[in-house]
């Protein structure tokens, strides 16, 4: 027997990781925001052509098979029930699974912290993120930047109108040995977003990149200003992704439509086909409150919090020693 069975986080930084969390519970504590749970399993999965579900087979007591649950990559199904039933600001720091994510920063079990604000947009929730993030790291100026310009600056182009060759040219030159002949126009903004753009933002600020394509936030509202562009927003800090918020969509008819074009796009990529989420367009049709939220990848920032390189330092169980 060897040492497999030791974390791969130091007890020091465990304990460190710990004082953290009552930092952030701390956080929405003095902000009134109510702290919830919803279930690690559900019958629905995520259709998103970009993720990746994990699921378990599963048998009723004393019936025939169901089929599968899957493991969730968020929990935000299930809070917008909540807020669609008048539960108000909540938050939650959950555990979230998604398949074939292992490396430096992405571990297949990791730890999100969600929350919804009703009431805000997606402008004024950067804002109380910036003030999250304050509470946990040295402060730093905090910029808002758009896709369009965070490309422009770094790649010369502009993301939303450049011809479909170029972009494969771009995404070919820059995508580490990348193999991009098969992939999509999305599929393509996304590797020169990972390789090329996104390493040298947040570095003397928190950057927050807005106004993403409108064909990668499904869940989302359209810009009422160029419906190419939605009201999504990511955080960068130094060269790495923390958080993935919206100005959530709360059409129902608008967001089946969209989950059904995910699904047929995840079928023309052989992709598993997860049902869409009934419950969830069931608590859009009676009447999600406006709102904005956000999922932030709690392990990443406390990486940079705790001087950290690797997931592996703040957590104590990755997945080869499960």
């Amino acid at each position: 027997m060897g040492d497999d069975w030791r974390p791969t986080a130091s007890i020091d930084c465990l304990a460190r990781r710990a004082a953290l969390l009552r930092v952030v519970r701390r956080f929405f504590e003095e902000r009134d925001v109510c702290e919830v749970e919803t279930p690690v399993m559900a019958a629905a999965g995520v259709t998103d052509v970009n993720l990746e579900g994990l699921s378990v087979a599963y048998t009723a007591p004393g019936g025939p098979t169901d089929g599968r649950l899957w493991l969730q990559t968020s929990p935000e199904y299930a809070m917008k029930r909540l807020l669609a039933a008048g539960m108000g600001a909540i938050y939650q720091i959950s555990r979230a699974f998604r398949a074939g994510e292992r490396g430096r920063l992405h571990n297949p079990e990791f730890s999100l912290l969600e929350w919804y604000r009703p009431g805000f947009d997606h402008q004024a929730l950067m804002a109380e993120i910036a003030d999250l993030v304050v509470a946990v790291l040295p402060a730093r100026p905090v910029e808002r930047r758009t896709y369009r310009q965070v490309f422009q600056a770094c790649l010369a182009v502009d993301p939303l109108t450049v011809g479909d060759n170029e972009l494969r040219a771009l995404a070919a030159r820059h995508g580490n040995g990348l193999d991009v002949s098969g992939l999509d126009r999305d599929a393509l903004l996304d590797v020169l977003m990972s390789h090329a753009v996104s390493p040298g933002l947040g570095r003397e600020a928190f950057t927050f990149v807005t106004h993403f394509p409108a064909s990668q936030a499904a869940l989302a509202r359209l810009s009422p200003d160029d419906p190419r562009v939605a009201e999504r927003f990511e955080l960068f800090i130094d060269g790495i992704e923390i958080a993935n918020g919206f100005h959530e969509l709360t059409d129902a008819a608008e967001q089946r439509a969209r989950f059904e074009a995910d699904r047929a796009r995840r079928a023309a990529a052989g992709l598993a086909q997860p049902s869409v989420d009934e419950r969830l367009l069931g608590a859009l049709q009676a009447g999600l409150p406006p709102c904005a939220g956000v999922a932030l990848g709690l392990d990443r920032l406390f990486m940079l919090a705790l001087g950290a390189e690797r997931i592996d330092e703040v957590i104590a169980f990755p997945v080869e020693r499960a």
